[in-house]
């Protein structure tokens, strides 16, 4: 199978989004393992430390959500060692002047956590859950904030280099390697994936819209507004301080998301394109969910309408859970995560139609499939490529990963593009 998607898939593009959970996004999606039902309606609830009371989750029909703090602490509150009960305390603290829950002056203070969005919320993300792959048990591979995620999804480690320029020197960092103004002159000098695609000569491109950054510091829901550029290193835009992209001269490759417009409809898409937003169009609290699907929804449509459909595979996901329940605790991998579930689809005219994949995944495994479909299975490994840091784990190895070539069916006659209206 994997000879058969290197000669039919050629271009590989990660579009990720910002905070949300999977419950929140498909937790009543028919088939998925969303929320526990009785009589149509969620059998589970999450105690409210404030009120004494316990809460189910509800619809949640608004655009705008606050959800909560979503660092490695929270994350760790959140999941309560598997009970997945601290998500109100943790959102009722977060807010200000609710250190106390039960601090009078707190009292009426309320959380969307426990919300979830229907078809009616999402009408576009269900469509292409109905028409390709959704994936249920999709988890981040951090189980912390969107730096450590971001920095996953292009190297597969999150760390503090000590020497400038040495692998060797970087060590575990769960809880966030930089801060906004840190991450503008940080040294990232692991490995990333881009050093493997330029010994192999494997096209990349990361688009990054340009305008506010969609999250704050560590686990902050409100912050003054950091500006976002292409050319500037930062939070979601990682790579141009990656020692390997700097020395292979690569750094134009990260460029404005106009550029994909022009480069999908000119047929000139690279092999792996990262298409990342900016706080207007992410979904990150509290920016309008319609904004960001309109938005997801234009590039797939531009996709879909350009000339390498034929030949592509389109990855959606979420970076990170925002403070919003999910009922599944993730697995154990190693003293990183994973991190909680998150949505995440496939779409492409081989995926197989309608189809809900269960297979434990995360972050990990698009890079894992990258490296299959373009490097013949080489590794991110510090035994074999070439440049040793002293990651913790080798992810795309670990036993409990599933495999995405199971979201296709290259037998099967292609899917069609989906066009949908990209209004918000």
């Amino acid at each position: 199978m994997l000879a058969t998607a290197r000669r039919k898939i050629r271009h590989v593009v990660l579009i990720q989004q910002e905070n949300r959970s999977f419950d929140h996004y498909f937790g009543m999606f028919p088939g998925a393992e969303g929320f526990p039902l009785k009589d149509g309606v969620p059998d589970v609830c999450v105690p409210d430390p404030m009120t004494k009371k316990c809460v189910k989750p509800y619809h949640d029909a608004s655009d705008k959500n606050s959800g909560g703090p979503h660092g490695a602490h929270e994350a760790a509150a959140d999941i309560d060692h598997g009970k997945m009960d601290g998500f109100i305390n943790v959102a009722e603290k977060g807010k200000t002047g609710c250190a106390d829950p039960d601090d009078p002056d707190c009292s009426g203070t309320t959380t969307d956590v426990m919300g979830y969005k229907d078809e009616s919320d999402i009408p576009n993300y269900w469509a292409y859950a109905r028409n390709y792959v959704l994936q249920d048990h999709l988890f981040e591979p951090i189980a912390s904030w969107s730096l450590p995620a971001h920095l996953f999804l292009v190297s597969e480690w999150s760390a503090d280099c000590s020497v400038r320029g040495d692998p060797s020197s970087c060590t575990n960092n769960i809880i966030g390697p930089a801060t906004n103004q840190g991450a503008a002159t940080a040294d990232w000098a692991w490995t990333d994936i881009t050093y493997l695609f330029h010994q192999a000569g494997v096209s990349w491109k990361y688009y990054l819209a340009e305008g506010s950054e969609p999250d704050c510091e560590h686990d902050e829901m409100e912050c003054p507004k950091v500006q976002q550029l292409a050319a500037v290193p930062s939070i979601w835009n990682p790579l141009p301080n990656f020692d390997t992209v700097k020395d292979d001269k690569e750094l134009a490759n990260v460029v404005p998301i106009e550029r994909f417009y022009d480069d999908v409809e000119n047929g000139d898409l690279a092999s792996v394109s990262w298409v990342i937003p900016d706080e207007d169009v992410s979904e990150h609290p509290p920016a309008l969910v319609s904004k960001g699907q309109a938005y997801v929804t234009r590039l797939l449509n531009t996709i879909m309408q350009g000339p390498n459909w034929d030949s592509t595979v389109v990855f959606l996901s979420w970076d990170d859970w925002g403070g919003f329940y999910d009922h599944v605790a993730p697995p154990t991998i190693d003293a990183n995560g994973y991190g909680m579930r998150v949505p995440g689809l496939v779409i492409s005219p081989y995926a197989k139609r309608g189809y809900i994949d269960k297979q434990v995944l995360s972050f990990d495994a698009y890079v894992k499939f990258v490296e299959d479909l373009f490097l013949l299975e080489r590794r991110l490994d510090p035994k074999t490529d070439g440049r040793p840091d002293p990651r913790p784990t080798v992810r795309e190895t670990v036993p409990e990963l599933g495999d995405l070539l199971n979201d296709f069916d290259f037998d099967q006659p292609p899917v069609p593009p989906l066009i949908l209206p990209d209004k918000d």
